[in-house]
């Protein structure tokens, strides 16, 4: 489970990004609708992203903090796990309807799928 962790926060997951039942999100209003009040999770990590663009929460016990941005279409972010800066990337969202998919690399990485809760 700690590559899922990675996919998401360092795109090291080695799973191909499938679309199968997942609409795009292509704007930043949209996504912030999703996560506002809610908590991104997966078995081992619960994060925070919120609306003014901060990144909390903790995975595989460690701390995870960052920030992000929406540019054009996608979730750009800066984190860190614990001490370990895991740095920047882009990443396409898509919904199918808990769950969000984010894709490493502008959509063409790998991807991990969180749960909002």
């Amino acid at each position: 489970m700690r590559a899922a962790l990675f996919a998401f926060f360092a795109a090291l997951l080695a799973t191909p990004a499938m679309a199968d039942g997942f609409s795009q999100i292509s704007d930043r209003s949209q996504f912030v609708s999703l996560i506002e009040n809610s908590d991104l999770t997966r078995f081992g990590i619960r994060v925070k992203v919120t609306p003014d663009g901060d990144i909390s929460g903790r995975a595989f016990g460690r701390d995870v903090s960052g920030e992000w941005q929406w540019d054009g279409s996608y979730f750009c972010r800066d984190l860190y796990w614990g001490d370990r800066n895991l740095g920047a990337d882009c990443q396409a969202v898509e919904r199918d309807g808990n769950t969000l998919r984010f894709t490493a690399d502008q959509g063409q990485g790998d991807h991990a799928d969180l749960y909002l809760r």
